[in-house]
């Protein structure tokens, strides 16, 4: 495998997405987060968190039709401890290219009351990522996160893989 597409490099660029939105926006706003059923979304502004680790998914190919496709990101905190994760959702390009841009999907994520809101995605090397920042939720000890997104392929030549994951924090 190349690095372009190594679990490490796109660990490494989602540490650095992160780190970047938390010195361009400073800590209160890194922390900021969206409210889910059963999951705590408070967090003191001065305390900066960096990412630790990645849960990986189940991976899949990029579907290769214009239909809406849901993927489900589920992660439980099984430690006694509270949490702090984020769902991010990865489409990796193939190793020897053509590389995706953001045009080439439109990613969805469903809102506790059931809709649909547009996922602004990113693009490195080929890799198109959700925001981790702005995903940063606290799961208490036991509870589940459970993020819905919808992928639609808009450019039916786009080839990739779907790399659904959780980032750990602290």
């Amino acid at each position: 495998m190349s690095f372009k597409n190594s679990r490490l490099r796109v660990a490494l660029v989602a540490l650095v997405v992160a780190l970047a939105g938390l010195a361009t926006a400073g800590p209160a706003a890194a922390a900021t987060q969206r409210t889910t059923p059963a999951v705590s979304t408070s967090r003191p502004a001065q305390e900066p968190v960096l990412v630790t680790g990645f849960v990986d998914l189940p991976t899949s190919a990029l579907p290769a039709d214009s239909k809406k496709h849901v993927v489900t990101v589920t992660y439980r905190n099984d430690s006694a401890a509270d949490r702090t994760v984020a769902p991010q959702l990865l489409v990796a390009s193939p190793d020897a290219g053509p590389f995706l841009t953001p045009s080439d999907v439109t990613v969805e994520r469903r809102t506790a009351d059931g809709c649909w809101e547009a996922v602004q995605l990113a693009s490195q090397t080929g890799t198109l990522f959700t925001d981790l920042p702005t995903a940063q939720r606290t799961l208490h000890a036991g509870e589940t996160l459970t993020e819905h997104y919808r992928l639609t392929v808009v450019n039916l030549d786009a080839q990739g893989t779907v790399e659904p994951r959780v980032a750990l924090y602290g």
